[in-house]
């Protein structure tokens, strides 16, 4: 299910809430994958750093990389080497490729922007929970003009564990004075979904 269809659904159910059904105040969103398209900009900066690092051995597949998204860097590249001081090498050899291409690389999914500045002016709380740090998440956020719309960012770098633990999540409704019953998070990977339900909210995930 696209962004768009998504939120009108979650925003039909906030409609028709009953008293048994707490209406839905908070929106929570993953930003790679879900409002931003980044995918190719995400398997480019990975091409370039197994090329770097790696340049010698057969380049694995795409699919192996894509599946991890979600989860921090670090432990992405854990899953290709247990040299941690290589495993930082490769981060910064990614993130310097990755903020080099950025802008012109990246781009909001068709009607997304509207969506959230429809949520916004309706008065609903919005979050973003995301495994990038949360410099390199406003600079994304910054691309559509988003950047003023959160009411708060979380970035990996604002949690002692990532995505799927539940921290990151709660950590947003916590600072957001809110309830899990009355929060929603969208994602796009079983990272986001798995850390969304861990954390007792409602999950919906987004199909790029």
């Amino acid at each position: 299910m696209t962004i768009v269809r998504i939120l009108c659904t979650l925003q039909s159910y906030d409609r028709c809430a009953s008293l048994s059904a707490m209406p839905l105040s908070t929106f929570l969103f993953d930003l790679d994958g879900t409002i931003i398209d980044s995918i190719e900009l995400i398997l480019r900066s990975y091409r370039h750093t197994m090329q770097l690092h790696r340049g010698n051995e057969p380049l694995p597949p795409d699919d192996m990389w894509i599946q991890g998204l979600g989860t921090p860097l670090w432990a992405q590249f854990g899953e290709i080497t247990d040299d941690k001081e290589e495993i930082e090498r490769m981060v910064q050899t990614y993130r310097t490729y990755n903020l080099s291409h950025h802008d012109a690389l990246v781009k909001p999914y068709e009607g997304v922007v509207d969506e959230i500045r429809r949520l916004k002016n309706s008065g609903k709380r919005l979050g973003v929970v995301t495994s990038k740090l949360r410099d390199g998440a406003m600079r994304g956020l910054r691309v559509p003009g988003l950047d003023e719309a959160f009411d708060i960012v979380i970035g990996c770098d604002d949690v002692t564990h990532s995505k799927p633990h539940p921290e990151p999540v709660l950590k947003a409704v916590k600072k957001l004075g809110v309830l899990p019953a009355e929060t929603v998070f969208v994602g796009d990977s079983r990272h986001d979904m798995e850390s969304g339900r861990a954390a007792g909210v409602k999950t919906a995930a987004h199909e790029p």
